[in-house]
């Protein structure tokens, strides 16, 4: 039980400091954050599409948000370091803003939706699912849900853990709309089956 609370404490804190970097690092295209506890310090990496955003002159910004994490999230000796996003057509958060801006400049849903998924597995996904949820359409209809999804996504056991994914909000006119974005990364090795590289349906091909 000791072992499951601190487990739970853990992935709180690693949603907190999340929600924490994608504010403070907006500007710098903040997608996802990894977290290693050891003895002596807790190492935390920020992926970003600029790190130079982050560093900041002679490292004031970073060094400002090392104590903002320290005294907000009580972690003793954080040591945080930068590295640069290496493909964001391949990052679910930043796919996942992506498409929250378009739908906040009226982007049609369905559309928006099956353009993303094509773009992502043109750049080498095994697999990837995107939902939109809400007030997909204009005022006053009723929220409704639009999944597009192709290649792999384990939805069970411990492969699910090799699922990159993330969630965001989009808030147009007509109501907020929830976007989640779950990515299998090229490459991705799964314990119980081979996944090999599948052609996009015509239906995929033409979606611009």
């Amino acid at each position: 039980m000791v072992v499951e609370r601190k487990f739970i404490e853990d992935a709180m804190v690693k949603h907190e400091i999340t929600k924490y970097l994608e504010k403070t690092l907006s500007r710098a295209g903040f997608s996802r954050v990894e977290i290693q506890k050891t003895p002596v310090i807790t190492r935390i990496t920020a992926y970003v599409t600029n790190p130079g955003r982050v560093i900041g002159r002679g490292g004031s910004t970073i060094d400002a948000i090392t104590q903002d994490i320290k005294s907000k999230f009580k972690i003793d000796n954080p040591q945080i370091s930068v590295a640069e996003v290496k493909n964001e057509l391949l990052e679910p958060r930043l796919v996942a803003r992506h498409i929250a801006n378009a739908l906040e400049r009226g982007a049609n849903a369905r559309s928006l939706l099956h353009s993303a998924l094509r773009t992502v597995m043109e750049n080498g996904a095994l697999g990837a699912e995107i939902i939109a949820t809400g007030k997909l359409a204009a005022k006053g209809a009723k929220a409704k849900q639009i999944k597009v999804r192709f290649g792999y996504i384990p939805k069970a056991g411990d492969s699910v853990k090799l699922v990159d994914k993330a969630r965001v909000t989009s808030y147009p006119k007509y109501g907020a709309i929830g976007i989640q974005v779950m990515i299998v990364q090229p490459g991705t090795s799964f314990p119980d089956r081979q996944i090999a590289k599948m052609a996009l349906p015509k239906s995929l091909e033409g979606s611009k």
